[in-house]
């Protein structure tokens, strides 16, 4: 004979059932079923308010306890995450400017009543590699370094192409530009916008950008005509490691943000998108809190670079000790009546070698190593590097003998640029 299951929820209305039939007294009902005579007419009253309903068993938490949010803060939080899409950190911030620093929730509370109200989305979780802090770590002040990337392309309702440049101060959070190119990612479209950006806030002191076009190449150093023309202006452009976004992590996590605010899903029309990009630049500048810089906005923290755009491009200048040689239409340069591949980046700059062993040169241009070149097998090889950087050099000074060396300075100015 196979065993009667039973649960609670039998036991009690078996209970309550003997207690209408009016058989038993409710002594001998509570001992056979093993409860007080509290419990018993505790039951029974439930059953007669609720009827079956009131038979399951309630939570035993209280209604209310003294450290409960208020109802005015929970619809603060409400309103400020339906607004902004913030974590409770950022809310917490917002929240300071209106109410006493006593009132406010706990970031943890602010969390579950973010949760509680069904405004948070569950992220898959992802397994990610440990990111270098290295590269990032002189960025130690406004325009030190600058971070540029292009957002992954995507097309508006009406099915025309997006592709969304960002260019970013790596200290201050500041975003300098969000500008819809619509396809155009060549090298003169990318390079018109960081000068309207190095006419309005200076230049800083280095650029940094992944491995894609226009920012790199596959030639000598991974030089670009866009990088030369950084070289040009005093500006060292910096390159992470190929498939190491965590490298120029900040700026990534910007871009997340971006799409969440102006790209899910995206407007009708370019120009509608470009005006949702104007409406983020400000909000991300002058709204939005940013935890690493103690909850201020980046507005608070950027101040426009001392560098000035020149009137016109810097000269280059080798010292003594180097031989000068002008890159031609080819990316050739002569050497004794011969043709030598140098790259096609630096398409009519000139380049200084200088001799470090019999029949050995370390290839400059400006200020920087770029290459190698071994005059008996009449070819520029790159100089070995293990960093994601341009060269390992990047913070070093020319080596030469005295007198010797290399200048990039402007010309002189005759009607200065506002740093704006």
């Amino acid at each position: 004979m196979p065993w009667k299951e039973t649960n609670p929820m039998f036991e009690r209305a078996a209970f309550i059932k003997s207690c209408l039939e009016g058989e038993e007294t409710m002594s001998s009902l509570c001992r056979r079923y093993g409860v007080s005579r509290k419990t018993g007419y505790k039951w029974l009253e439930r059953y007669a308010q609720e009827g079956e309903s009131g038979l399951v068993e309630h939570s035993r938490a209280p209604h209310q306890h003294p450290n409960m949010t208020n109802e005015e803060m929970e619809e603060a939080v409400v309103r400020i995450r339906q607004q902004h899409r913030w974590g409770p950190k950022k809310i917490a911030a917002r929240l300071a400017k209106s109410y006493d620093t006593e009132d406010i929730p706990s970031t943890s509370t602010i969390g579950d009543i973010v949760k509680r109200n069904g405004l948070l989305v569950p992220r898959k979780l992802r397994r990610h590699c440990s990111p270098s802090t290295q590269p990032l770590a002189h960025a130690v002040e406004s325009n030190r370094v600058w971070c540029a990337d292009f957002k992954g392309w995507f097309c508006t309702s009406d099915g025309r192409r997006v592709d969304p440049l960002t260019v970013t101060d790596a200290h201050s959070r500041y975003l300098l530009a969000c500008q819809g190119m619509r396809g155009k990612t060549d090298t003169a479209h990318v390079m018109g916008v960081f000068e309207t950006l190095f006419r309005a806030y200076g230049m800083p002191e280095r650029i940094r950008t992944d491995n894609g076009t226009p920012f790199a190449s596959t030639g000598l150093a991974g030089l670009s005509r866009l990088s030369v023309w950084w070289m040009r202006l005093g500006i060292m452009p910096e390159r992470t490691k190929p498939a190491t976004p965590s490298e120029n992590g900040r700026h990534e996590r910007m871009h997340r943000t971006l799409k969440e605010d102006t790209a899910s899903p995206p407007a009708g029309t370019p120009k509608k998108q470009q005006e949702a990009f104007d409406r983020f630049l400000r909000y991300y500048n002058e709204e939005r809190p940013h935890e690493a810089l103690g909850q201020v906005v980046p507005a608070a923290v950027y101040a426009a670079s001392p560098r000035p755009y020149p009137a016109r491009m810097p000269t280059v200048e080798y010292g003594d000790d180097m031989q000068v040689r002008r890159v031609r239409g080819a990316g050739q340069m002569k050497w004794r009546g011969h043709d030598v591949l140098v790259t096609q980046a630096l398409t009519y700059q000139a380049v200084g070698l200088r001799p470090v062993d019999d029949g050995v040169w370390e290839v400059h241009f400006c200020t920087t190593p770029i290459g190698i070149f071994d005059e008996r097998k009449l070819r520029v090889k790159a100089l070995k590097t293990g960093k994601g950087s341009i060269l390992n050099h990047v913070d070093s000074t020319v080596h030469s003998s005295s007198g010797g060396g290399v200048n990039c300075t402007p010309e002189p100015e005759t009607h200065p640029p506002s740093a704006g």
